[in-house]
């Protein structure tokens, strides 16, 4: 079956969530408007966000993650084997985030994105500097895994 997108009457229908943060749970982002499925693709689904603020970070176990800059930009923090690194993207850029690795986005003045991300997703609901510090415990204590 073939599915086909109007790209921009999806991001439209978005509103912009101000304000986010690390410790937004699942049910606060999207129950704002900013955050929208809009179809289901590979082992994944195909989403669209439009915030200004800072997530959490989040790896995917199972894949690679494409990252598509619509409008606005940021910067993207992926937590390297040596090291944390950041990116500034912007509108029209493009961002493969490999398969198990730490990444966030922070955006002051807002952007909008589109994702290809497989299931699951392993979504941290507390702020750190870096993910790979926790303990297996603290782990399993904070980790939101996402099915959708």
């Amino acid at each position: 079956m073939i599915t086909i997108l109007d790209l921009k009457a999806e991001f439209a229908k978005l509103k912009l969530l101000r304000g986010r943060t690390p410790q937004m749970t699942e049910g606060e982002r999207k129950g704002s408007g900013g955050f929208a499925t809009l179809a289901p693709f590979r082992d994944g689904n195909i989403f669209s966000a439009k915030f200004a603020g800072g997530g959490a970070w989040e790896r995917h176990p199972n894949g690679d993650e494409l990252v598509q800059i619509v409008d606005g930009s940021a910067t993207l923090l992926i937590m390297a084997e040596d090291g944390p690194k950041s990116y500034a993207v912007s509108a029209g850029m493009l961002v493969v985030v490999p398969q198990g690795t730490w990444h966030r986005f922070h955006s002051p003045e807002g952007v909008s994105l589109m994702t290809a991300t497989p299931k699951p997703t392993e979504h941290l609901t507390v702020d750190v500097e870096d993910p790979r510090t926790l303990t297996a415990a603290q782990l399993s204590n904070t980790v939101e895994e996402k099915w959708r």
